[in-house]
């Protein structure tokens, strides 16, 4: 990498959100992939993360699918933000399974964006879809 590259790398404002980010550091959330508008991040589940029926806490799901959602549309120094996500739950998972989540810009015009994520198991089977609506913001990183 040459020193320009280096540099334009290490203000990446996606890489500087998550540096601040306690929630996703708490849970041990780990990011794959980060380019503009395509995030990949892991979650292995512990026993923490579960619910009264020993499957995984959907609130937890929804928390690694939207920090994919939030490294995918935080695409340049403006902050983006969510306006609002949906999601479906399609399959339990449980304790040691690692779950991956991938975001992918599906558009984003003016200061509206509309990302997908998918989060599947070890297996690559599909355990949850996230709709998230971000909105990008004034401030700047």
């Amino acid at each position: 990498m040459t020193e320009a590259t280096d540099t334009a790398e290490a203000v990446r404002p996606n890489r500087a959100m998550m540096e601040r980010d306690r929630a996703s550091a708490m849970l041990g959330l780990v990011v794959e992939r980060d380019d503009p508008g395509h995030a990949v991040v892991s979650m292995r589940v512990r026993e923490d993360m579960t619910n009264g029926f020993q499957i995984t806490h959907g609130g937890l799901v929804f928390a690694l699918a939207d920090t994919a959602f939030a490294i995918a549309c935080n695409e340049d120094d403006r902050v983006t933000v969510a306006a609002g996500a949906d999601i479906s739950f399609l399959k339990p998972t449980v304790v040691g399974q690692t779950l991956t989540a991938t975001a992918i810009r599906r558009t984003r015009t003016g200061r509206s964006g509309l990302y997908d994520v998918t989060v599947v198991d070890e297996q690559g089977d599909a355990v949850a879809e996230f709709r998230g609506r971000s909105r990008t913001t004034s401030q700047t990183f």
